[in-house]
């Protein structure tokens, strides 16, 4: 197969893009693979083609991104400033179809880039699969301005996929009902053999001076809705040491809390990029626990399944995706969404108590390894992909293209054919005229 992926974002730097990155890893040896998105400082491999779209100004964000410090968040955008975003992307597409001819597309996030996958089924005859990550749809619901265009273009998907139930049921909530049927739930995963066989903690322990030290580990962008605020206001209430890795809109104001608080224990380790993961994968071989104290519906974050991945249980609110992978008492703990005083609770009992703590780790990395494997994952996709390539499709424009169920609607009533009508009339005249007399019984 022939694979065209469109993505929005630098293909570094968010769970959404670690997601991209891993699914074209495992696909690339059996198949053909393009991506069309704006990064144009990093390859992903000989293997996989690339097509640098230049948007006409720097790439907006839904929430925030490390890689884009400065851009607008979608719904700041004018209508001249969104009418020339979609015309970059737009052209940029034709023109990897043309060049890539692919069978399949797929786009990562709802809104316009569902608007020119829509386009180009219509136009080529590439039939198209589109992933919501979440944040998209927390930008649909914000910016009313994407509805009317995203739901007519993902009714002409041949499938949808999301990494949560929690996100469908947002998904269908927002965007109509019946996309359900044709909607699967396919969560992120970890491709294990890129993970450390032997961890070496002790250079850690060196350089930050944790020996005999209890660690509480945060990896991933520092937004509101991730809820790091509530990690430092527990922080005094925690018998360890709290790393706080990432970075993002909020970052400075929660340094500035943590100062106000005069937290000894927080220390803020900043955007840890492809240099840092050595010592990334470390820290999550170090930590005794995870800390994953979300706010919003989100998805289930892929640093949430490294960790567990390296054996450290997760203290995770009960949010969007996060239930899939932490599962109560087993590979850790749920706390009260927004709730500093169960935050330091449950990461003090782990923290005293060894053989539980070490028994949730075990149970987290058998469930990654049983469930959240990208060799599964992308097993998942191509049985899409296969099933959303019709058989006369080659890229070119001459694909079958079938009828796609749309909202039910209450049927019109039916009129009588034009030629018919006068004589219905004429007749209603006579009878109104002459009206029969009933007879009388005798």
């Amino acid at each position: 197969m022939r694979i065209l992926y469109l993505y929005h974002f630098p293909l570094w730097g968010n769970g959404s893009a670690n997601y991209l990155r891993n699914l074209v890893g495992q696909l690339s040896s059996r198949h053909e693979i393009a991506i069309l998105a704006p990064d144009q400082k990093r390859q992903l491999g000989d293997k996989i083609k690339r097509y640098i779209v230049k948007p006409p100004f720097p790439s907006p964000v839904f929430i925030g991104h490390p890689e884009l410090p400065n851009s607008k968040k979608f719904p700041e955008l004018t209508g001249l400033e969104f009418t020339q975003l979609y015309k970059s992307y737009l052209t940029a597409s034709v023109r990897a179809v043309t060049s890539f001819k692919p069978d399949i597309i797929h786009v990562s996030h709802f809104g316009y880039l569902t608007w020119v996958a829509s386009f180009i089924r219509s136009i080529f005859g590439i039939n198209f699969i589109a992933t919501t990550h979440g944040s998209d749809l927390k930008n649909i619901e914000i910016d009313k301005r994407n509805i009317p265009l995203t739901r007519n273009s993902v009714y002409d998907a041949k499938t949808l996929t999301t990494i949560s139930g929690q996100n469908k049921n947002w998904m269908l909530s927002l965007l109509g009902k019946d996309l359900s049927y044709r909607t699967k739930i396919i969560p992120g995963g970890l491709n294990l053999k890129s993970f450390l066989s032997k961890c070496n903690t002790a250079r850690l322990d060196e350089k930050y001076k944790l020996v005999n030290e209890n660690v509480a580990l945060f990896v991933g962008s520092i937004t509101r809705e991730k809820g790091v605020e509530y990690i430092i206001r527990a922080a005094d209430k925690i018998d360890g040491q709290i790393f706080i890795a990432g970075d993002g809109p909020e970052k400075k104001n929660l340094e500035k809390l943590n100062k106000e608080l005069n937290n000894v224990n927080v220390h803020f380790l900043g955007y840890m990029g492809k240099k840092k993961q050595p010592e990334l994968k470390n820290f999550y071989c170090r930590a005794d626990v995870f800390l994953a104290p979300s706010v919003c519906h989100e998805a289930l974050g892929l640093v949430i399944l490294e960790a567990m991945s390296y054996e450290t249980p997760a203290i995770a609110t009960h949010r969007g995706g996060i239930p899939l992978a932490v599962k109560e008492g087993k590979t850790g703990l749920f706390v009260k969404t927004r709730s500093s005083d169960d935050i330091a609770e449950k990461v003090n009992r782990l923290f005293k108590d060894d053989k539980l703590r070490k028994k949730m780790g075990q149970e987290a990395k058998e469930l990654i390894e049983k469930k959240f494997t990208w060799e599964r994952i992308a097993l998942s996709y191509e049985k899409i992909y296969e099933n959303a390539i019709t058989p006369a499709s080659n890229g070119n424009g001459h694909a079958k293209k079938k009828s796609i169920p749309r909202p039910k609607r209450k049927p019109a009533k039916k009129k009588p054919p034009k030629i018919v009508r006068p004589i219905i009339r004429g007749a209603k005249l006579i009878k109104k005229l002459n009206p029969r007399k009933k007879s009388k019984k005798k």
